[in-house]
C-alpha cells in the first residue's frame, strides 16, 4: 500500500512540474517519459499484486524496496526545487521571477535522471460543504451503523431496559450514572445513540448533550463542548475561560434543569473525577450515560447497576449480515450455508459482521468468492477477543483495492473518535498526493467517490449530515482506527508520536502529533524529521517549526477547535513545496510577497484576528482553496492586468469593499464567502455552487448563476429591502437547495410564493426578518425538508400548507411570537412524522407554552 501511495505521489510531482505555467525546474522530455513509464508499470503491477505476508504483522520487503526508491526520487526532485528557489531568493530577484523556470534550471534533467539510475530507478526496460451520493437507507445504516439490530430484536431488550432507567426513576430522583459496558464493536455507542435520539427522550429532558471522552482526553475541551451543546453558544465565546470557569458555568446552566448527558468511550475513572462536580444533583431525574469497555469502571461509577451488552444471537446475527450485504433482498439459497458459516466466525460481534458484510457486498456473489472469505475468517476464530476482531477487520482491509488503502489508513491520523469534516479530508487526501487520477475527473471528484466506496463498505461512518442531506462529517470506529495505525506503522505510511516506535522517525514522510502530546515529545519529533512531507498537529501546545525543508502539508489549525498556533508568515513560507497550509498566524497587516515562492500551494487556511491585505495571493495560480477565519482579508493592490486564478474553487473570509478584483479573476469559483460584494458580478461566476455574502450590493436585475445550490444573504445593519423581483430571481434557480436570509425586509411585510419557484429547495432559514404575512401552497416549495425561523417576531403564523409538503421533516423556531408557535403546534398535531423544536425566552407566558410539548413538539426555555 505505502509503495503504491509513494509511486502515485511521485507521478503527481512529475505532473505538477509538467503542467505548471512556470515550473521551478525543468526535466528533459525523454527522461520524463522514461520515468513516467517505469512508475506507471510499477503501479499496474501493485494493483494486482498479492503480498505473501498480507496476513502477518510483517511488512512486505518488495513493497518496502519500491517505496524507498520512489521516496528517493521524490527527494532528488523536491530538494532540487528547494535549492533553485533558494538561489533565486538569495539573488534578490523580484518575487515573481520564481515562475521563470527556464535557463537556470536546464541542468536539472540530467542530474535528476542520474540520481534515479544510481538508485536503480528509471532504467530502460523496467517494469481524482460536499455531498456524497448514497441512498437514504445507506445513510441511515452508516450514521447509526447497525441500527437495524433494534428492529430485529438483537438489542431490543437492552433498549427497553435503558429507557426504563432513564425515564422511570420515580422512586429515585437523584442524579444517576448509567454505565453501558461491553467489548469494542459490540454496539455500546449505537445503543446510546438510538436511545438518545428518541422523541420521548427529547421531550422528557430539558437538556441533552453528547461528548466523546476517549483514552487521551482534554477536560476543558470536553466541558466546553458540553456547555456549548447545553446553552447553544459558540465555543469561541469560551476561549478566554479557564477549565474551572467553564465547569462552573456548566454547573450553573444545568442547575434546576433535567438533563441527560452521554459520555461516550470512557477509559478511566479519572475523566469522571475531573468533571463530576460540573453536574448538579437536581433531584429531578437527571441522568448521565457512560459507555465503556472497562468492566471495573462501571462499578466505580455505579455500584448498583450497569448494562452489560451481550453478543448477538444467531437470528440477529444473520439478519444484520443479510441487511449489510443484500439490503432488502434475500440472500441467494446457494450462498446461505457459506454465509452462515462466515457469520458464525464473526462470533456475534456487530462491528465484525457489518465490516465483513461490506466486503462481501462488493465482491462477486459466487460460492468460490464467499468460500475464500469463509476460509480466511475461520483461521482467526480462536484468537483472543480484541485480537480476533482486528484480524476480522484486517480481512476486509486486505481485500480493498490498492487505490483505496491509503485513503482508509489515513483516517488513523486523526485523534480517536474525532469526527472529520469531509471538505477537510478531501483537501488533505489531494495534498498528500496518493489519490489515483481518473480520466476526465478532478482529484476532488475522485476523493468523493473513494469516500463513497469506503462508506459503502462500512469502513467509514457518516457522523453528521448537513442541512440539505449532504455528508458533513465522518469518522471511523476506534477499533478500525487501531487497525489503521497498526498497518500504517508496519508499512511506514505515517508516524504517530507516542504510539509508533521512534527509531525510524528520521525517515518518516508523515508525522502526526496527537492531542495531549507533551512539549518534550513535540520538540523531539519536530527536530527529527528532515524528510517529512506532512505534519499534522492536533496538540494545543505552541509548536515549533519542523526541521524539514521538504514539507508539503502542515495542518496545525482546526475550525472545530478553539485553540490554534501562532506562526510567522516568513517562517511558513520557507516551505516552498507546500501544497496545504492550515495554521494560526501572528498579527500582521499584510501577507508578504514571499508567499509567491510557494510554487505549488493549493490550499491556504489561515486563522487570524485582524484584517490582512492578501493581494500577493492573487499571483498564486495553483491555489484551489483560500480560507481566512475570524479576521477578514482584503485585496487592495491595483495590479494591471489583474491575474486570473483559474484553479481557485473556494474563497472564504474576503472583504471586497476596496478590492479592484473582479469576477473575471476567479472564473471557476465554486464556494464564495465574502462581505461588500457586488451581486451583479455573480452572473460571471458560472460554476458557483455556494454563496455566502454579508452586506452585498445588488440591483433589481441581479442575475444569479444557474448552478447555485446554497445562498446566504445578510446585513449587520437594520432591515434591508427584499423586493418581489429579487425573490423571483432567487426562486427561479433550478438547483437551489439551501436559502438563508438575515434581516431581510420583505416588500410590505408580505411574501407570496407562486408556482414553479424553488423547485429544489430543501432548507429555508429566516433570521431577524421583517415578515408579517406568508402566503404559500404545498406545491410552491415542493421539496422543502427543514424550516428554521429565528426572531421573526412580526410573522403572524406559519402557513398550514407548509406541513402538507410531502418531504417536510422539521420546523425549528427560536424566539418567535406566540402565534407562530401555536401555528407550528397545529401543524405538528396534523403531521405526526414532523418534528418541531421551539426555543423561547424565560417568562410567564412562555413557561405556559411548555404544556404544549409532545413527542413531536419539543419546547425549550432559554434562561439566559
Amino acid at each position: 500500500m505505502a509503495a503504491y501511495a509513494a509511486l502515485t505521489s511521485l507521478m503527481h510531482i512529475l505532473d505538477d512540474i509538467k503542467h505548471h505555467p512556470s515550473p521551478p525546474i525543468s526535466i528533459h522530455q525523454q527522461q520524463l517519459q522514461s520515468l513516467t513509464h517505469t512508475v506507471t508499470s510499477l503501479q499496474q503491477f501493485l494493483e494486482t499484486y498479492n503480498s505473501p505476508v498480507a496476513n502477518t504483522n510483517e511488512a512486505d520487503p518488495l513493497e518496502i524496496r519500491i517505496s524507498e526508491v520512489a521516496y528517493a526520487a521524490q527527494d532528488v526532485i523536491e530538494s532540487h526545487i528547494v535549492d533553485m528557489i533558494k538561489l533565486r531568493k538569495s539573488s534578490g530577484a523580484y518575487h515573481r521571477q520564481i515562475y521563470s523556470g527556464g535557463e537556470t534550471s536546464t541542468s536539472a534533467g540530467s542530474s535528476t535522471q542520474n540520481s534515479y539510475k544510481r538508485r536503480g530507478f528509471g532504467q530502460e526496460g523496467g517494469d481524482e460543504d460536499i455531498c456524497v451520493r448514497s441512498s437514504a437507507p445507506q445513510k441511515c445504516l452508516n450514521i447509526w451503523w447497525f441500527v437495524e439490530i433494534f428492529h430485529h430484536g438483537g438489542f431490543g431488550d437492552a433498549s427497553r431496559e435503558i429507557m426504563d432507567k432513564l425515564t422511570n426513576g420515580v422512586d429515585d430522583r437523584q442524579l444517576q450514572v448509567i454505565p453501558i459496558v461491553g467489548m469494542g464493536g459490540i454496539g455500546k455507542t449505537t445503543l446510546a445513540k438510538h436511545v438518545y435520539a428518541l422523541p420521548y427522550i427529547k421531550e422528557h429532558f430539558d437538556i441533552r448533550a453528547w461528548v466523546t471522552i476517549s483514552q487521551n482526553f482534554d477536560t476543558r475541551e470536553i466541558l466546553c463542548e458540553l456547555l456549548s451543546q447545553a446553552n447553544r453558544k459558540s465555543k469561541e465565546q469560551m476561549s478566554e475561560m479557564s477549565e474551572y470557569e467553564v465547569g462552573e458555568a456548566l454547573h450553573k446552566y444545568l442547575f434546576n434543569r433535567r438533563f441527560i448527558i452521554v459520555m461516550d468511550d470512557m477509559w478511566s475513572v479519572d475523566a469522571w473525577d475531573k468533571m463530576q462536580n460540573s453536574f448538579p444533583n437536581n433531584w429531578n431525574g437527571s441522568r448521565i450515560v457512560v459507555t465503556t469497555r472497562q468492566s471495573q469502571l462501571s462499578s466505580q461509577l455505579n455500584k448498583n447497576y450497569c448494562l452489560r451488552l451481550k453478543l448477538l444471537d444467531e437470528v440477529s446475527r444473520w439478519d444484520l449480515f443479510s441487511n449489510s450485504v443484500f439490503g432488502e433482498e434475500r440472500c441467494p439459497l446457494e450462498l446461505e450455508e457459506i454465509g452462515k458459516k462466515i457469520v458464525e466466525n464473526c462470533k456475534g460481534l456487530p462491528l465484525a459482521i457489518v465490516v465483513v458484510g461490506g466486503l462481501l457486498k462488493k465482491m462477486e456473489h459466487t460460492e468460490e468468492c464467499w468460500e475464500s472469505i469463509r476460509t480466511n475468517s475461520s483461521s482467526v476464530v480462536n484468537s483472543a477477543d480484541e485480537d480476533f476482531c482486528l484480524k476480522i477487520l484486517k480481512l476486509s482491509y486486505n481485500h480493498l483495492p490498492v487505490y483505496l488503502k491509503p485513503c482508509f489508513l489515513y483516517m488513523g491520523v486523526f485523534d480517536e473518535d474525532r469526527a472529520v469534516r469531509v471538505s477537510t479530508l478531501v483537501q488533505l487526501w489531494v495534498s498528500e498526493g496518493f489519490l489515483r487520477p481518473q480520466s476526465g475527473k478532478s482529484l476532488e471528484t475522485s476523493a468523493k467517490e473513494y469516500l463513497n466506496e469506503l462508506i459503502d463498505r462500512n469502513l467509514i461512518l457518516v457522523h453528521e449530515l448537513g442541512s440539505t442531506g449532504n455528508i458533513k462529517r465522518c469518522k471511523v470506529h476506534d477499533l478500525l482506527r487501531d487497525l489503521c495505525c497498526r498497518e500504517a506503522g508496519k508499512e511506514g505510511f505515517y508516524y504517530v508520536t507516542g504510539q509508533h516506535k521512534s527509531q525510524a522517525l528520521n525517515r518518516q514522510r508523515c508525522v502526526v502529533i496527537p492531542g495531549g502530546t507533551s512539549k518534550d515529545e513535540v520538540r523531539d519529533a519536530l527536530q527529527s524529521m528532515p524528510l517529512a512531507r506532512t505534519l499534522l498537529c492536533h496538540c494545543d501546545e505552541v509548536v515549533l517549526m519542523p526541521e524539514s525543508r521538504l514539507l508539503r502539508t502542515l495542518k496545525a489549525f482546526d475550525t472545530d477547535r478553539c485553540g490554534s498556533h501562532n506562526y510567522l508568515f516568513d517562517d511558513l513560507f520557507q516551505f516552498v513545496n507546500s501544497r496545504y497550509l492550515a495554521v494560526g498566524v501572528q498579527r500582521v497587516s499584510e501577507i508578504p510577497s514571499s508567499i509567491t515562492f510557494l510554487w505549488n500551494l493549493q490550499t491556504l487556511i489561515i486563522f487570524h484576528s485582524t484584517k490582512v491585505d492578501a493581494s500577493y495571493i492573487m499571483w498564486m495560480t495553483q491555489l484551489k482553496h483560500i480560507e481566512f477565519h475570524k479576521g477578514d482579508i482584503s485585496m487592495e493592490r491595483p495590479y494591471f492586468p489583474w491575474p486570473v486564478m483559474r484553479n481557485l474553487q473556494t474563497l472564504k473570509g474576503v472583504d471586497l469593499k476596496f478590492s479592484p478584483m473582479g469576477p473575471m479573476c476567479i472564473p471557476n469559483i465554486k464556494k464564495l464567502t465574502a462581505t461588500n460584494f457586488l451581486l451583479e458580478d455573480l452572473r460571471y461566476m458560472v460554476k458557483l455552487e455556494s454563496c455566502w455574502c454579508y452586506e452585498p450590493h445588488w440591483s433589481l436585475d441581479t442575475i444569479f448563476p444557474r448552478c447555485l445550490k446554497k445562498l446566504s444573504l445578510g446585513w449587520h445593519t437594520p432591515i434591508w429591502k427584499l423586493t418581489g423581483q429579487n425573490l423571483e430571481n432567487i426562486g427561479a434557480l433550478p438547483l437551489l437547495q439551501k436559502l438563508k436570509l438575515e434581516r431581510a425586509g420583505f416588500e410590505n411585510g408580505v411574501w407570496e410564493t407562486s408556482e414553479k419557484q424553488f423547485p429544489s429547495l430543501k432548507y429555508l432559514e429566516l433570521k431577524w426578518c421583517h415578515l408579517v404575512s406568508w402566503i404559500t401552497d404545498s406545491s410552491h416549495i415542493p421539496c422543502l425538508e427543514k424550516l428554521r425561523l429565528y426572531a421573526t417576531k412580526e410573522l403572524e403564523e406559519i402557513p398550514c400548507e407548509i406541513g402538507e409538503i410531502p418531504t417536510m421533516q422539521s420546523i425549528h423556531l427560536e424566539y418567535c411570537s406566540e402565534s407562530v408557535v401555536e401555528s407550528a403546534k397545529t401543524i405538528a398535531e396534523e403531521q405526526d412524522e414532523l418534528q418541531v423544536r421551539v426555543v423561547l425566552f424565560n417568562n410567564s407566558n412562555n413557561q405556559a407554552v411548555r404544556s404544549l410539548a409532545s413527542p413531536n413538539f419539543q419546547v425549550e426555555i432559554d434562561y439566559f
